[in-house]
């Protein structure tokens, strides 16, 4: 309802440049964008996703939830051979009942829940499918009588549906196999206005889940602290979305064969930037722009850490600088690069007093030098190695993994690998990602001085600091600011 009372209005002003139809560096996303939260969150309804997914092994696959008003809820998760989503290899089909509890304290404009799960079934659409779960289950012992559930594979029957999981029955199969639904003990939902051409501008409304921790033996304990990409609704989904209502309306027979999307060879250039404000887990909220110079494969990029979950108030911005290899086809996340990224420069300005006491603190030696920190005040600390108080090492040497792709407007995406959800960095090889960040957009402008954080415009302020739906942001605790920047994270 808040909500809706200001569409007239970003309606009207949307011809004055506060929405724009096409990015430009010239105006921070986010101030294009006006964004609510939904506090408590209302989960009725169906999300899907908007693409093909990659998470951490890799695995590929698209999800359909669907949340009913008695708190049930009925999820599908097609996983695919390919990372294009058009092979399926099996799907499951999940049952159970989620609770929402209370605001969370750690991810600031998200809410916690409680889940039950009644219910989780596999089908698998190929014998190979089959083949490879029955291996993963036979690795243990415990899970073994489990595979005995489970045809051989010369009695595969394609749409035969087998029970992994089962409450009534005190039967759970899925451990072993790496599947949790703890995704749904963080949530957040949201809102936004997405400009379109000729026409006013259209609600679109998405589902954040909690994220999927980067290492696989840690999925079991790990409660989530970040967000995967979003889902979309499937009244209120952005537009064009090819891929939104081929997977809203599939189920565990019928998995969705996506469109291949418009894959563009990786050659680095341009200035790229966040399309929004972005949480990553244990509590960092941040914006990035990236100028990548292909003629010496040099980069520079500039990251805008905030205290709250709309990217309003600046705690401290660095500036790093280095080179970067050329790139070769990844053998392990098909359709990826692989890269190695060289940081031998960087800068920090604290933004906020609380960020500048921290840094006035801190040992001379350690961060920037002698010398007392100013807010608002840029120095260079390449000559200390770094800044030890927000973990940043000089030089540095990180594994990476990169993709382009058009979106359905014709954008240019970059897509940069996952950090580690531990707050390490991927300085070995072992340790280059097999999943991806939210992506950057091409900017398609003249650049800007992005050494400063955006200044939001004054509609996008009225939006989200007014009404019952998203009461204003109180200051951050010191402790959380600390265990932040404990945990500053890197690309």
């Amino acid at each position: 309802v808040c909500f809706a009372a200001h569409i007239a209005e970003a309606a009207g002003k949307a011809g004055g440049g506060l929405l724009r139809w096409e990015p430009r560096c010239q105006q921070p996303l986010t101030s294009r964008a006006p964004v609510t939260a939904l506090l408590p969150p209302r989960l009725e309804g169906q999300g899907s996703a908007d693409s093909c997914e990659v998470r951490p092994g890799p695995e590929f696959l698209t999800r359909s939830y669907t949340f009913f008003p008695s708190r049930l809820f009925r999820a599908h998760q097609f996983y695919y051979k390919d990372p294009l989503c058009q092979e399926p290899a099996h799907s499951l089909v999940i049952k159970g009942k989620v609770r929402l509890r209370r605001a969370s304290w750690v991810t600031r404009g998200a809410t916690e829940a409680d889940y039950h799960l009644h219910k989780v079934g596999i089908v698998f659409h190929s014998r190979h499918a089959l083949l490879d779960i029955t291996r993963r289950l036979n690795r243990t012992q415990a899970s073994r009588d489990c595979a005995q559930q489970l045809p051989p594979a010369q009695a595969w029957v394609s749409g035969t549906l087998y029970e992994l999981l089962s409450a009534r029955a005190e039967r759970d199969c899925t451990a072993t196999l790496g599947f949790t639904m703890h995704e749904l003990s963080l949530v957040r939902v949201q809102r936004r206005l997405q400009p379109q051409p000729r026409a006013g501008p259209q609600l679109v409304e998405e589902l954040y889940l909690g994220d999927i921790h980067t290492n696989w033996a840690e999925r079991w304990h790990y409660r989530p602290t970040g967000y995967q990409r979003p889902l979309q609704s499937a009244l209120h989904h952005a537009h064009p979305c090819p891929a939104c209502s081929l997977i809203a309306r599939s189920d565990e027979h019928h998995p969705p064969v996506l469109p291949a999307p418009v894959a563009l060879p990786l050659h680095l250039g341009g200035q790229w930037v966040s399309a929004g404000c972005e949480v990553r887990p244990a509590v960092l909220f941040l914006t990035r722009l990236f100028t990548f110079h292909g003629h010496n494969r040099s980069w520079e990029g500039y990251y805008h850490h905030f205290s709250d979950p709309a990217c309003q108030q600046p705690t401290f911005t660095v500036y790093a600088a280095g080179r970067y290899t050329r790139g070769t086809p990844s053998t392990k996340v098909l359709g990826g690069t692989e890269l190695v990224f060289q940081v031998t420069e960087a800068r920090v300005t604290p933004m906020d007093q609380v960020t500048t006491a921290v840094l006035n603190v801190s040992e001379p030696s350690s961060c920037g030098g002698p010398g007392a920190w100013s807010l608002g005040r840029e120095r260079d600390v390449t000559a200390t190695n770094g800044c030890l108080p927000l973990g940043i090492r000089l030089p540095h040497v990180e594994y990476e993994l990169f993709k382009v792709e058009q979106d359905p407007l014709g954008q240019s995406l970059l897509f940069i690998g996952q950090r580690p959800t531990d707050g390490s960095s991927p300085d070995t090889p072992e340790k280059r990602p097999t999943s991806y960040q939210a992506p950057l957009v091409l900017c398609n402008g003249a650049a800007q001085d992005f050494s400063q954080p955006p200044q939001h415009g004054p509609l996008l302020q009225k939006l989200l600091n007014s009404g019952r739906c998203c009461p204003p942001v109180a200051p951050l605790p010191f402790l959380l600011l600390i265990l932040g920047l404990a945990f500053l994270q890197w690309l």
